[in-house]
């Protein structure tokens, strides 16, 4: 990638609908010449997608827990097995196979404290191979964008 391309990559990051016109405004290009440079963008994998951000609950109308998943084993087997169990549960939000204390940095929102606890209890305590369940709260997003 080129300085040309970081500059279209960087726009599209900050707006992802920008007409094409405004794009090649923005990086100094005709309009084909950077609807070409996204196309190959594209086939190339640099740009695998496109997305839309919904807007989350207010932070009041769900907790979030950050949770940290220790597994007995770590064989392609075990791992497999976690992960598809784990696929199945709603409240999932995000998780990572970690290098690292854990093996597992999973994202999860519930309703309460006391439905993490019925989550923690029924759900993620009872997963394949698990051995270690440590999590935190959070108290707020700071990256997430404020409501005017």
């Amino acid at each position: 990638m080129d300085r040309i391309d970081q500059a279209i990559v960087t726009q599209l990051r900050r707006d992802g609908r920008i007409s094409n016109a405004s794009l090649a405004g923005a990086v100094g290009l005709s309009p084909s010449a950077c609807l070409r440079r996204m196309r190959e963008l594209e086939a190339s994998g640099v740009i695998r997608g496109y997305t839309a951000i919904i807007d989350e609950p207010t932070p009041g109308d769900t907790i979030v827990a950050i949770v940290q998943i220790t597994l007995e084993r770590q064989t392609d087997d075990v791992l497999r097995r976690f992960e598809t169990a784990l696929r199945g549960c709603a409240e999932v939000r995000e998780c990572y196979l970690m290098a690292g204390l854990s093996d597992y940095l999973v994202r999860v929102e519930a309703a309460s404290v006391s439905d993490y606890e019925r989550l923690h209890t029924e759900v993620l305590s009872r997963l394949p191979s698990v051995t270690r369940i440590q999590s935190s709260f959070a108290i707020r997003n700071v990256l997430r964008p404020t409501r005017n």
